[in-house]
Order: structure tokens, then C-alpha cells, then sequence
């Protein structure tokens, strides 16, 4: 039996990535509350937590399948960096991680409904940033309007954003769209019988 896979998001650029494996998939978005009373404040906790509600919300729509929710953040001085609100808080964020290091987080919450079981990985990669000059980012930040669409406040797939990191320790899949797809791979070909596009 064949399962098909339910990707617990919205996202545009989740979609596009996960597309790139060959596997047929539907996306639905999770309605949950992310600024939950007594959520975690680790990132590795806080990414565990929402990508397994996001899943959980999604799969209750679903007799059965695999449902794969996610959720990710940056880390940086012990602050957990969400998306930006305001061109002026992106300008802010991209000065303090100027020359630094921070570490993106990803966590992926895997249900099947099938087997009634569950998985969950959280995959870390650090991000060295080089030393940027304030011209470009004001620059950047006129000409990209996606910016508050990532935690680092800039695309790194933007031709110019992707000149602000110096180097990255971990999955590259992870911090450019959100989504660590060789570990997601890694699972889905251990459950075996997924279906794939026909080409």
C-alpha cells in the first residue's frame, strides 16, 4: 500500500523544496497558536513542540497517510530570533549577526496514520556570517521584500544574500528554505512505500 504524504504547511518555498524529492504530496496548512502559555524556551524543545502541533492539527483531517509538520527559528546570545516584523527590525537583526555565528533550527514531526506511530528530528546547522557593511544592507533590504519571511531576516538564496554567509556547519537544505530534506528522505525511505511522481 502506498501512503501519501500530507506536508503540514503553507509555505511556498517548503513545497517547492520538498518537490525536488519525486514524491507526490498535498500541503495543508495547521491553524495552531504558536505564543501558546508555557511554551518551550529552548530552541530544540520550541521547534519539537510546534512542528509536532502543526502535524497533529493537519492529521486530524486525515484517515490516513504520513503528515509532516515542521516549524524553525534561529538562535543567537541565547535569544530565539523569529521572523521580523519590520524592515527596521531586519536591519537591526542583520547588524548583530554581522561577523557571528547563530544556528538555525528545524524541527520535523512525522505522523503515520497508518501504523499509528510517530517520529521527530531536529536538525541544527550553524551559520557563520561575514562582516557586512550597513550600505548593503540597506540595500538588500530595498530590494528584497521577502525579508521578514526568514528568521535571519534575508533570503539566502538571494543572489545577494547568499554573499552574507561566510560558511555553514550542517544541512544547507535546512537554512535555505526551512526544510532539512535529507533527513526527511533518510525517514520516508525507512517506511518504505511512498508514493513517487510519475515521470
Amino acid at each position: 500500500m502506498n501512503q501519501q504524504i500530507i506536508l503540514a504547511t503553507t509555505s511556498k518555498y517548503r513545497k517547492e523544496v520538498f518537490g525536488y524529492a519525486g514524491y507526490d504530496f498535498i500541503a495543508q496548512g495547521s491553524n495552531i497558536e504558536e505564543n501558546f502559555k508555557g511554551r518551550p524556551n529552548t530552541p530544540k524543545e520550541l521547534v519539537e513542540t510546534l512542528s509536532r502541533l502543526k502535524a497533529e492539527n493537519v492529521a486530524k483531517e486525515f484517515k490516513s497517510g504520513l503528515v509532516i509538520g515542521f516549524d524553525s527559528i534561529g538562535h543567537f546570545n541565547g535569544q530565539i530570533l523569529e521572523k521580523p516584523k519590520s524592515k527596521e527590525e531586519a536591519y537591526k537583526r542583520l547588524k548583530s549577526l554581522s561577523g557571528n555565528k547563530y544556528e538555525f533550527f528545524t524541527g520535523v514531526h512525522i505522523i503515520d496514520l497508518d501504523r499509528q506511530n510517530a517520529r521527530s528530528k531536529v536538525v541544527k546547522t550553524e551559520v557563520f556570517m561575514r562582516q557586512l557593511y550597513e550600505d548593503e544592507i540597506k540595500k538588500y533590504l530595498e530590494e528584497d521584500s521577502s525579508f521578514n519571511t526568514y528568521a535571519q531576516g534575508f533570503d539566502p538564496l538571494q543572489t545577494r544574500g547568499m554573499t552574507f554567509i561566510q560558511k555553514i556547519n550542517g544541512s544547507y537544505n535546512n537554512i535555505l528554505r526551512g526544510i532539512p530534506l535529507e533527513s526527511i528522505v533518510e525517514i520516508l525511505n525507512e517506511v518504505g512505500d511512498v508514493e513517487k511522481e510519475n515521470k
